[in-house]
């Protein structure tokens, strides 16, 4: 079988991203069926090696993707001049290198040198300008694949979507539409059955107001675009259900029958999903050509360069994109032929340490 390769973006240079992922990589065990590349600088990699506590992190430096080995650290080098780190702080020059990182990574996914992309957090400050005007990494790949997509965090037992993504909270009900949640829905259905093996996925919506609107005392969205939206989905053959009240759908354990649920905006979904599983949480872009996840934290610049960081969010999000990359290849092979199957054998072939 053809060596896996995943590459990954390191993120905001002066925030944990680098930590989590040298602490992710010092044990080969998690990756020695696959390849994992780096897309960043041996000099910045080193400076955020000796924060850690992780004594030999040796690097395998390559030119191209295609000359990556599985069960080392690879990097290619996106740039050779030194960089001025500042710990905790956002910077512009932390921004350049950032969007460096990841436009390498990005290329190289689309020329297909590598089967997904892991990025580490960028600040997203630091990021934005005329060259680079997005809001996070959801909406750059939005633009660079020209797809519709997804945001999903993921956890081992929880899936939240978003129907609207990093967009003001005043714009969200006129953003909103039945298009929009069909759209959505529709990217979710077809990732649990390709990405996550739930051929029937049962999924649940959240409504936009309090209540689910109460029956149009609180809010008219919820009986004109959302319930409508789910009785024309749901007669299409989704297993979809809904709009459930989030305080009471989360805080009575209802969210347990579901394979995911479907949030209107980001707090909504996010906030109930990192109070559950915040240190093992992955964000995972639904509905691309390829697979990219990150880990479902920020930059931390409060804890940057203190050897803090968590790094299990960051290990779930590149075992998942190594995941995500066997399950489509499977589901291709098996829905190839919609009558006789083939038969594959995938089995688990990375060591997972428990959260």
């Amino acid at each position: 079988m053809e060596t896996i390769k995943i590459g990954i973006s390191i993120g905001d240079i002066n925030g944990i991203g680098l930590e989590v992922i040298i602490k992710t990589l010092k044990d080969n065990l998690i990756y020695k069926n696959f390849a994992p590349i780096i897309y960043g600088s041996p000099k910045v990699v080193s400076y955020h090696k000796n924060i850690t506590s992780v004594a030999d992190f040796p690097l395998n430096q390559i030119r191209s993707a295609d000359q990556a080995q599985k069960g080392v650290v690879n990097i290619i080098t996106c740039w050779q001049e030194n960089v001025n780190i500042t710990l905790g702080l956002a910077s512009a020059e932390s921004g350049k290198y950032s969007v460096i990182s990841l436009v390498e990574a990005t290329k190289d996914l689309k020329d297909g040198l590598i089967d997904g992309l892991v990025t580490a957090p960028i600040q997203k400050q630091s990021v934005y300008s005329n060259e680079f005007p997005y809001r996070g990494h959801t909406e750059y790949f939005a633009h660079e694949f020209n797809s519709a997509n997804l945001m999903l965090l993921t956890s081992h037992d929880l899936k939240v979507g978003l129907v609207t993504g990093h967009i003001p909270l005043k714009d969200v009900s006129k953003t909103i539409s039945k298009e929009l949640i069909a759209e959505k829905v529709k990217i979710l259905n077809k990732s649990l059955a390709r990405d996550f093996g739930f051929e029937k996925g049962k999924i649940a919506v959240l409504g936009l107001n309090p209540h689910s609107g109460d029956d149009g005392l609180i809010g008219e969205e919820d009986e004109k675009i959302v319930r409508p939206a789910i009785i024309e989905l749901k007669n299409q053959g989704i297993l979809i259900y809904g709009p459930y009240s989030s305080d009471g759908f989360f805080g009575s354990g209802q969210f347990k029958k579901f394979d995911a649920i479907l949030a209107m905006y980001h707090d909504q979904g996010l906030i109930p999903f990192k109070t559950l599983a915040f240190s093992e949480g992955v964000n995972y872009s639904a509905g691309m050509p390829f697979v990219r996840t990150s880990p479902d934290h920020g930059v931390g610049h409060d804890i940057a360069g203190k050897n803090l960081a968590d790094e299990r969010s960051f290990r779930n999000a590149l075992l998942m994109a190594y995941d995500v990359v066997r399950n489509r290849k499977k589901y291709d092979i098996d829905h190839k032929n919609p009558i006789v199957k083939k038969e594959r054998n995938f089995e688990d072939e990375v060591v997972r340490e428990d959260n």
